[in-house]
């Protein structure tokens, strides 16, 4: 079954499709939700859906034996994420370890497929993008962007609140990022102070695609819990 997965063929990538640059028909949803203010923020058009995935590094054919594996980042429910580096090359990355059994006890399959599927073809500044991935026979390993500034819920519990700027700021790049995706017909499904970290320059970065799915027009899976804050 994983084998079948997680094959080593090359990501799939979709045609580009065209994006106008200059004088928009509509406002973007960056543009309604921001308008009291002017922001400005300058995106290269191949940050936006015509970046191709094989600008990004791609490890092809990698094994976990490829990367020294150093402290552990995180812990989950299905597995560990360490801090790695791939010794070819010594670029430092994050590795996330996850249980085979626990994914097929949980009937989980459908969604690592998904979340491998998707991540391979998304590069995007404001996105933890895949670098690549391998099995063994206890864990499949997603080799993912090492990113340093750590949990964006830590920095919110430890400041209480942030400021009307500084919250605009996160929202537009969460907002982009979304924008991104939704025009390659991907959606998350997932939003969460959890699920954003920081790099070091202090942007967001928006990650565990575990939930996200492609879709044509519409979806009726139900997603999230019933806790109510």
């Amino acid at each position: 079954m994983f084998a079948k997965i997680f094959s080593k063929k090359n990501p799939e990538e979709e045609p580009p499709k065209e994006v106008q640059f200059s004088k928009p028909k509509r406002q973007t949803m960056f543009a309604r939700v921001f308008s009291r203010r002017n922001l400005t923020i300058t995106i290269e058009p191949r940050s936006l859906a015509t970046r191709l995935p094989n600008s990004k590094v791609w490890y092809e054919n990698c094994h976990i034996e490829d990367f020294e594996l150093g402290c552990i980042l995180g812990t989950g429910s299905f597995g560990q994420v360490h801090l790695a580096y791939y010794k070819a090359t010594k670029q430092v990355c994050a590795t996330k370890s996850l249980s085979k059994a626990v994914i097929v006890k949980t009937k989980q399959v459908a969604h690592v497929l998904a979340e491998k599927s998707i991540l391979q073809k998304i590069d995007f500044p404001f996105i933890v993008n895949l670098f690549g991935y391998c099995q063994d026979d206890k864990c499949v390993h997603l080799i993912m962007e090492y990113v340093c500034g750590g949990e964006f819920f830590t920095h919110l519990r430890h400041k209480g609140r942030f400021d009307e700027e500084t919250s605009r700021f996160y929202a537009a790049q969460v907002l982009l990022a979304f924008e991104y995706i939704h025009s390659m017909d991907i959606i998350y499904r997932d939003l969460k102070p959890e699920n954003l970290l920081l790099d070091d320059k202090g942007n967001i970065k928006i990650a565990d695609f575990g939930f996200a799915k492609k879709i044509d027009r519409r979806t009726y899976t139900l997603c999230g819990g019933l806790l109510v804050y």
